[in-house]
């Protein structure tokens, strides 16, 4: 197992070039269109909506990355010392991610897009105001992505400068700061998911809803981790660090988290509400499963649970590569329907305000024609394409500036002879 610290597998070079260069322009002709069609037809909600699942698509995979960093120095683990570089690039797009989130404030001053900015005489939304408002909104907003940055930027630049220095002190640094990089995280993360999610319906609230989409954090992230694995052995990169017992942990981590805690609290919060029925809460659900949304719900449902629950729980799925990365794809797109079952559904308020049964409400909604924000459309796939191929831009031109491992950690040669039990 031993190896050359300098030999060009631990390396980008070339390769990075091309995957910066290529996305990235792909990526900002597609945010130019996104921007073009959202000017010309003057929707700029339907822009704002699209945009906002494109965004958390990939806000989220930076997310779980920076939750991974941090959990394994307050672990102290060393089985992942290996993979720990590509976390730390991905979340090292924090620090300039929030540039991207500028248009979704735009869309939030000067359009609909959040009700809330016109509370009207909603006694709810009036209520709210002092913790819904533009100030609020904006401060909050720009103080997580802050914080992120801050966080994204220490364990990045602590783990390259090691690299040359092979300091162990810095791996005390990161350690220390871990378990309160940890709650920052778990409040900002939370917080931000409320003002920038759960606030589309501010009728609406749900306890569990920042904890789910830490779950989809999870779940988005460490699919993204073993396709890039997969990726960089495919192109001779660390093809004698990273191990087949190395994939089997990562498909532990995916299965854990990102299949089966996401359908604990995916249960648990419909099932609360379920029981409870207030109707202030069942008309989010509810809406999620009549008309077009009902068959979605349940692609999610199999997609994001029965199937791949199926596929991983044995060790077997995990340890042969072709079949868990494929697995990983699958999980990356049912990640962002994930996401886009989340913000794109509109609930009719009017229609749960006067009807009185469920029958009464899917009669309304097929008399009115509601199609309840359902149906793919350009901007989605324009806005898409161009957040991704920004977001992949800057994350393999950060993996070409540095080695694709933590050179000088000190636990790295337990992460190169680590085997499973």
């Amino acid at each position: 197992m031993a190896h050359d610290a300098t030999t060009s597998d631990r390396r980008l070079d070339d390769l990075g070039s091309r995957m910066f260069y290529i996305p990235g322009l792909i990526g900002l002709v597609s945010l130019v269109v996104s921007l073009l069609i959202g000017m010309i037809g003057g929707n700029w909600i339907a822009f704002g909506r699209s945009y906002l699942v494109a965004f958390m698509f990939i806000l989220s995979m930076c997310l779980g990355a920076l939750f991974f960093t941090a959990i394994h120095h307050a672990t102290r683990a060393g089985w992942s010392t290996v993979l720990r570089r590509i976390s730390e690039t991905v979340a090292s797009n924090l620090m300039w991610i929030w540039v991207l989130f500028l248009p979704i404030v735009a869309c939030m001053l000067w359009t609909d897009l959040y009700r809330w900015r016109d509370p009207g005489t909603s006694e709810i939304l009036l209520n709210k105001t002092p913790f819904l408002n533009v100030g609020v909104y904006c401060g909050l907003s720009f103080l997580f992505f802050g914080v992120w940055a801050l966080l994204g930027r220490f364990y990045y630049n602590n783990s390259v400068a090691q690299d040359s220095s092979g300091d162990v002190s810095l791996t005390h640094r990161m350690q220390a700061l871990a378990p309160l990089a940890l709650l920052v995280y778990a409040f900002s993360q939370s917080y931000g998911v409320i003002l920038w999610l759960m606030s589309l319906e501010p009728e609406w609230f749900s306890t569990m809803y920042p904890v789910g989409f830490f779950a989809t954090s999870c779940c988005g992230f460490f699919s993204l981790q073993i396709v890039i694995m997969f990726l960089l052995q495919k192109a001779g990169k660390l093809k004698n660090e990273i191990t087949i017992e190395h994939y089997q942990d990562a498909g532990k981590l995916l299965f854990a988290f990102g299949i089966v805690f996401w359908t604990y609290i995916g249960f648990s919060q419909y099932m609360l509400i379920y029981y409870a029925n207030i109707p202030e809460e069942t008309g989010w659900f509810l809406t999620r499963q009549i008309g077009s949304w009902g068959p979605f719900s349940l692609v999610l449902l199999a997609g994001h649970f029965v199937l791949p629950f199926l596929a991983l729980v044995t060790k077997h799925t995990k340890r042969a590569k072709g079949v868990l990365v494929t697995i990983a794809c699958g999980m990356l797109v049912m990640h962002y329907i994930d996401i886009y079952w989340l913000i794109k559904p509109i609930v009719p308020n009017h229609v749960f305000h006067e009807a009185r049964t469920y029958s009464e409400v899917v009669q309304r909604v097929a008399d009115e024609n509601l199609t309840l924000g359902f149906g793919w459309t350009f901007l989605d796939l324009t806005s898409l394409v161009a957040l991704v191929g920004i977001f992949m831009a800057g994350t393999f031109r950060k993996l070409q500036s540095a080695s694709l491992i933590p050179e000088q950690d000190p636990r790295l040669g337990e992460s190169l002879a680590f085997e499973n039990y």
